[in-house]
């Protein structure tokens, strides 16, 4: 087992400590003591992925090939990663996802005027910022996905005796730093446009999102083995 794999073995087991934090933490908030618990919170999940990604760059910088083969992760898991972990754009489908869900649950009080303050309660203004966010981070995905591509067809020049194959590697490992820079934003920005109780549910449904696709594709592999 890598060091990485041993880390984040043990980041997930907390990562689900936090989960059941956030489950059980009051929603709406009704006191002022309530709120800064919601707060407390979210930058709690914000500060352990921000330790994932710092983990995971210095992972990255001894050995890159192993981050991408990602031996931690199932083989379900790495059937969606894109540059070696999640899309950053599926943040957005996930907010719109919980979003429709909570209205449509709700659509009886919100017609009667009745505000429920959560994730089905997204403001005009709050998705118009979302929705800006998401185009700029399209951009910004597709960048780093052309950097890779421009990457993957230079391998042919490996087969040259002048090639420097750290320089190359060095190539791979600013790609896959950028990639995680942009994921990380993109969950600290969408966060930065929610009230306390939204980034709460929001942060629960991507966290249940996250283990639930670890937990199936784990098991996928298991049976697989037998």
């Amino acid at each position: 087992m890598s060091t990485f794999t041993a880390f984040y073995t043990a980041w997930s087991d907390q990562l689900q400590q936090l989960l059941r934090q956030l489950c059980s933490a009051p929603k709406p908030p009704t006191t002022q003591d309530h709120l800064h618990h919601l707060n407390h919170l979210v930058n709690k999940v914000l500060s352990h992925y921000a330790e994932y990604y710092r983990v995971k760059a210095a992972a990255a910088e001894r050995d890159v090939l192993d981050i991408f083969a990602a031996p931690w992760a199932s083989a379900f898991e790495k059937s969606l990663h894109w540059i070696a972990g999640w899309r950053p754009t599926t943040v957005f489908h996930l907010v719109y996802t919980e979003s429709s869900i909570l209205f449509e649950s709700h659509i009886v009080d919100i017609l009667r005027g009745v505000r429920t303050g959560d994730l089905g309660d997204l403001s005009p203004t709050q998705f118009r910022r979302v929705s800006e966010l998401q185009c700029e981070t399209v951009k910004e995905e597709n960048a780093i996905t052309d950097e890779l591509s421009e990457w993957q067809h230079s391998v042919s020049d490996l087969m040259g005796a002048t090639t420097d194959v750290d320089k190359m590697i060095e190539r791979l490992v600013t790609v896959v730093r950028k990639a995680d820079d942009l994921r990380l934003r993109t969950l600290k920005r969408v966060v930065d446009l929610l009230t306390a109780q939204q980034a709460v549910e929001f942060l629960i449904a991507a966290v249940e999102l996250q283990q639930g696709i670890r937990e199936w594709g784990m098991n996928q592999d298991r049976e697989c083995s037998y």
